[in-house]
């Protein structure tokens, strides 16, 4: 796909529902006894992987236009699958679903695409087994294929080495099937909409600090829930709103949860105006986001920050490239563990694009305020790499073709739509 410079950007765009509680909300309606009914719910190629999933197992789960019921059949409802598990691009279902089948009494096998198979496992294969879980990688490369055989489980206290949403979720589902209480500990808090939504759900869950702790057994039950807008996918017109000079977005009903936020407080300090308005503060919250064109400045970004914004990094880096003076981001070398290795590839093509950019081991240099100008870009088959080039082309001299852009689909299938209709208001 071929992008040229825009020269403004103004209007309004809602974002599709947030990936990570669409995925909880399949899992653990599944897991409850009665109908679970979703609206807003995200139908990406991830969270299909995810209904895909427990349907396999038995779960019956109707996709209609404007809402997903959930038939769920309780903590002890799932059938064996009478084939492989395919996860797709989906790093949260292989994860998290993970826990949940090694507490049943059946063997599964996981797999997915060339992507998650070169994907780290042994973050969750290790506190699984120390559970009494049988889980193995099949090529014995500690990725996935996965094959995992239901065991009895007992709690434990787990430390994680990383601040990981995926890698506590896991753990606390596999809680749900242990005997006695299950606690996992992080380095820095990541995420917790797994610890918000199981509560919703009615499981005897409790977090302090860094440290979340469930109880077994628990009696789930299906819920409402209206999931908010993804801000991981907001922060493309985040990006895109304050680059753009004479822009103004109105990014409608986005998630800003607390671990979630960290683009918004990055954007503010390096000089961004975002307004949030029409605030809400039930269950997860959520708020409007006017943005308006500004002129940033670098920072360094590091430490606790760091998980509150991962997924938003590579766009990070392009409000970088286009800011005065000097970007630091350490502390995240998990991106070179996504989808693809994010540190390389945004370093690869902000270079050909003219940024001054150096790689380091957990993150990058970025010397800003060099005008961008357009190149080829390989996606890698990663949708936040294709998006966050699609938003530096918006601001660089030239023609900018990204190759695999198809790839948003995973998260965002109307992106390019979206993005379109603002640079045309």
């Amino acid at each position: 796909m071929k992008f040229q410079k825009t020269h403004t950007m103004r209007g309004e765009v809602t974002i599709p529902g947030d990936k990570s509680i669409s995925h909880r909300a399949v899992m653990f309606g599944s897991l409850s006894e009665g109908t679970t009914e979703v609206t807003n719910f995200l139908q990406g190629a991830d969270c299909l992987s995810t209904i895909d999933a427990f349907r396999k197992m038995g779960i019956e789960i109707e996709n209609t236009p404007d809402k997903i019921l959930i038939h769920g059949k309780g903590l002890h409802g799932l059938q064996a699958p009478s084939s492989v598990l395919d996860m797709g691009n989906s790093g949260t279902t292989t994860r998290l679903i993970s826990g949940i089948l090694a507490g049943q009494t059946f063997t599964s096998t996981l797999t997915g695409d060339a992507s998650i198979q070169k994907r780290p496992m042994r973050r969750i294969m290790e506190p699984l087994s120390m559970m009494g879980g049988k889980i193995e990688s099949v090529n014995g490369n500690d990725c996935a294929p996965l094959r995992i055989t239901g065991a009895p489980l007992h709690g434990i206290h787990y430390h994680s080495k990383v601040a990981s949403a995926q890698v506590k979720s896991a753990v606390l589902l596999a809680g749900l099937y242990a005997d006695g209480e299950t606690l996992v500990t992080e380095p820095t808090l990541s995420r917790n909409h797994t610890e918000i939504m199981l509560r919703y759900f009615g499981a005897d869950l409790q977090s302090e600090g860094k440290t979340a702790r469930i109880l077994p057994e628990p009696r789930l039950e299906g819920r409402k829930i209206d999931v908010p807008g993804d801000i991981s996918s907001a922060a493309y017109f985040i990006a895109a709103g304050l680059l753009v000079p004479g822009s103004e977005i109105l990014i409608k009903n986005v998630g800003i949860n607390p671990t979630r936020d960290g683009i918004l407080r990055v954007a503010k300090e390096m000089g961004g105006s975002i307004t949030l308005l029409n605030e809400n503060h039930d269950g997860e919250p959520t708020a409007d986001l006017l943005v308006k064109h500004s002129v940033l400045h670098g920072i360094t970004i590091e430490g606790d920050i760091i998980p509150t914004l991962i997924d938003e990094l590579p766009v990070i880096n392009i409000m970088a490239a286009c800011a005065e003076g000097t970007t630091i981001i350490r502390d995240a070398a998990e991106l070179k563990v996504k989808e693809s290795n994010r540190i390389d590839v945004m370093v690869q093509y902000l270079s050909a694009m003219g940024c001054d950019i150096t790689g380091t081991d957990d993150g990058m240099i970025i010397h800003g305020g060099q005008p961008l100008r357009g190149t080829e870009v390989d996606s890698h088959l990663d949708h936040r790499i294709a998006m966050s080039f699609a938003v530096a082309s918006l601001v660089a001299e030239g023609e900018t073709t990204i190759k695999g852009s198809d790839v948003v689909t995973i998260s965002y299938p109307g992106f390019f739509e979206d993005l379109a209709r603002l640079c045309a208001m």
